[in-house]
């Protein structure tokens, strides 16, 4: 909707309100040691995570009372089990969760930044047969300006790593193993994210608190989304019009499959909403959020053509300070930077400063961050309906979607 330059300035904050962020990393970790910024700070992290294992009753007690005995021995209790047939074999049910997971877990991996003073840990998954991994930018942020990255396979081997390329504002970033071991490089299937219904089934797959390859399962909550999520760092804010899940996500699990009852991919794991305890730290309440696969895919296929993201730009800056229903167009310029560029895709369809934008494509916008989130889900070239107000009347246009080039 407007340029990177506004990101972050006046009218234009660059992230959330509210404790919406990402589940990307937890402090104290296995890389402990030495100075660490946290990111994904609008998500309060967990510092321990108490294991607790437990025994689950496989046989069944029947207490056996001779009734006709009036002896108060011992040997007039008896206690019998039942023994499980033989037939019994340890292999998962077709279309099971357990079926999902030991089919897909061999390609999820674990990956582990450091750079800058900063570490962190979260997921990916096999994209391609070259070795290519996917995962979310914010984390492999920690080595964007020097550091090491390294990936590690569900068997316990791990292979050095470098960022292949990365897009902020989709959150989406592709990872090259240096060395790819072509015999682990089974890519997950890809779903068609677009035919995804509310309450179906879904199977996430991460490494939360550093827990690998734990595997959680729930249902599609909700979708499309619009969804604004950023860290206390104060870096850029990311937009997705997302796939809502109560499948338990923490940190961790950021860049991990989102999998489908058929064990294929129809979205990235990448933010969580939680409510923060009075320390600061949170995990899941049931609310996550993954990048639709639709798009990730076509992200990461133009990062690993190109090395660069490509935007779908409207030529305005937003006015996030507008209370009303729908994205308002500045009203006014913004230290020197039009409300409206000229010759821009806003421009020529007809749009001016102080309008509000209600609809695009035929789907309501609630406000700034829902209009971006909707904007990005098309493609730079594309033509698109534009419902808005102006003074009071409701008006309609058509707009040919402009194209940014990377990150600011």
């Amino acid at each position: 909707m407007y340029e990177p330059a506004a990101w972050g300035g006046a009218g234009h904050p660059g992230g959330p309100n509210g404790p919406l962020g990402y589940p990307a990393e937890y402090p104290g970790g296995p890389n402990g040691g030495g100075p660490r910024r946290k990111r994904g700070g609008l998500v309060a992290l967990i510092a321990a995570v108490a294991l607790v294992a437990g025994v689950a009753g496989g046989a069944l007690g029947v207490t056996v009372a001779d009734r006709n005995s009036s002896s108060t021995s011992a040997d007039d209790h008896r206690s019998t089990t039942v023994q499980a047939s033989d037939t019994q074999k340890n292999e998962p049910a077709p279309g099971s969760i357990a079926a999902i997971a030991q089919k897909a877990l061999p390609s999820v991996v674990t990956i582990k930044a450091q750079g800058n003073g900063e570490s962190g840990t979260g997921t990916g998954f096999v994209f391609d047969t070259e070795g290519h991994i996917l995962t979310n930018n914010h984390v492999v942020a920690p080595t964007l300006n020097g550091g090491k990255l390294t990936v590690k396979f569900a068997d316990g081997t791990s292979y050095n790593a470098s960022v292949l390329g990365h897009a902020e504002g989709y959150d989406v970033a592709v990872v090259k193993i240096d060395n790819p071991p072509k015999s682990k490089l089974a890519p997950l299937p890809l779903a068609d994210s677009d035919k995804v219904n509310v309450g179906d089934a879904t199977v996430a797959i991460g490494a939360p608190y550093g827990l690998e390859s734990t595997v959680t399962s729930g249902i599609i909550s909700a979708k499309d989304r619009p969804v604004a999520s950023g860290d206390e760092t104060g870096s850029q804010a990311s937009y997705m019009n997302a796939l809502q899940t109560d499948a338990s996500i923490n940190p961790g699990n950021s860049g991990g499959p989102l999998l489908d009852s058929g064990g294929a991919v129809v979205g990235i794991n990448s933010a969580i909403q939680s409510n923060a305890s009075a320390n600061g730290r949170a995990g899941s309440i049931g609310l996550g959020f993954a990048i639709p696969i639709n798009q990730a895919k076509w992200v990461a296929d133009t990062l690993i053509k190109t090395g660069k993201p490509v935007y779908a730009k409207l030529d305005v800056l937003r006015n996030d300070d507008y209370k009303g229903d729908g994205a308002q167009i500045q009203t006014k310029d913004i230290q020197g930077q039009p409300a409206v560029t000229p010759g821009g895709a806003a421009d020529k369809a007809g749009l001016k400063p102080g309008d509000v934008i209600t609809k695009l494509g035929g789907v309501p916008i609630e406000n700034g961050p829902a209009l971006v989130s909707r904007i990005w889900t098309h493609k730079p070239g594309e033509t698109v309906d534009v419902e808005y107000t102006r003074n009071g009347q409701t008006l309609t246009t058509k707009v040919t979607l402009g194209q940014r080039d990377g990150d600011q």
